[in-house]
């Protein structure tokens, strides 16, 4: 059997349609996906015009609607901010650093009984360029730019794309819904609406 070769992008806009090529078909290989992304050498130039920081929290940041196969889209993380504990919506959800560094914590599925603490499974630190991949079957999981003196910014792809996730109290399990919301698309800054909980990655 021959082995496929990875076609490298050289441009964000190289990424964008070789990803739309690859969602064209009905069955993904994760790997596949992976390798694309990882093998995109970030460029600030190409993304940064997406890429719209907030003071108090981080922002998710739209790119591409991936011809409603799935959602791409930046996520600007300044100094000391974090996700909450989260699901994917029974989607797949591709990760990679643009800048900077962020740890990614796993945690079990909470068990329903509240029996105090979330249960952790691991705890990384990914560099830029590096890709991560997780779905529900994996786990929960937090994101979060611990350095207190630099930003970083990460490119997710999120397949279906979905409206709402669940959070998750780590102390208690405890889960609610949150519709999530988009502070820009295509570079533009999305009208404010004061009423919607901003979640998630």
């Amino acid at each position: 059997m021959e082995q496929t070769e990875v076609i490298k992008p050289q441009t964000l806009d190289d990424l964008i349609k070789i990803l739309h090529q690859i969602f064209e078909s009905d069955t993904i290989n994760i790997k596949e996906v992976q390798n694309i992304m990882e093998s995109y050498e970030s460029n600030p130039q190409e993304w940064s015009k997406f890429a719209k920081f907030d003071q108090y929290r981080y922002t998710r940041n739209l790119v591409d609607k991936g011809n409603g196969k799935f959602n791409l889209m930046i996520l600007c993380w300044g100094e000391g901010h974090g996700s909450s504990i989260h699901d994917h919506t029974d989607s797949h959800c591709f990760m990679k650093i643009l800048q900077g560094q962020l740890k990614e914590t796993l945690f079990e599925w909470p068990d329903g009984k509240n029996h105090g603490d979330m249960v952790q499974k691991s705890q990384r630190i990914l560099l830029e360029n590096q890709c991560a991949y997780i779905n529900d079957s994996m786990g929960l999981h937090r994101v979060e730019n611990v350095s207190h003196t630099e930003v970083a910014a990460s490119l997710h792809l999120y397949s279906p794309p979905f409206q709402q996730c669940q959070t998750f109290d780590q102390r208690t399990g405890h889960k609610n819904t949150v519709k999530m919301t988009f502070w820009s698309q295509f570079g533009e800054r999305t009208p404010f609406e004061a009423k919607l909980s901003q979640e998630n990655n």
